[in-house]
């Protein structure tokens, strides 16, 4: 597998900043090769063709039918994080449900 490309979003970019670090973290310790940035959700429509999935950060739920015009008929895999592991920041946790969700198709 190529490496996979994530890109987190949350308000500013602080929290999913920590987020990405410890899902970097993460994914190392399981071998596994992913390119995983932060930004805030005002930059999403820039990283579109460059990502392979993109992970909201659950407070901002209220924006993914606006994902999903920004992204249209891109097979883009957009991920809501949950509550659990965003709360605790916990990267390992993080990573499994990407992989989850990656493997759905």
């Amino acid at each position: 597998m190529s490496e996979l490309r994530i890109l987190l979003v949350c308000g500013s970019g602080a929290s999913s900043g920590f987020m990405a670090a410890n899902m970097r973290k993460a994914a190392k310790e399981l071998n596994l090769e992913m390119r995983i940035v932060a930004r805030s959700e005002s930059e999403i429509e820039n990283y579109v063709d460059e990502i392979d999935a993109l992970m909201v950060g659950p407070h901002l739920e209220y924006l993914l039918d606006e994902v999903d015009e920004i992204i249209q008929d891109s097979t883009l895999k957009v991920i809501l994080m949950k509550k659990e592991y965003y709360a605790t920041l916990d990267g390992k946790a993080a990573v499994e449900h990407l992989l989850l969700e990656l493997n759905k198709e």
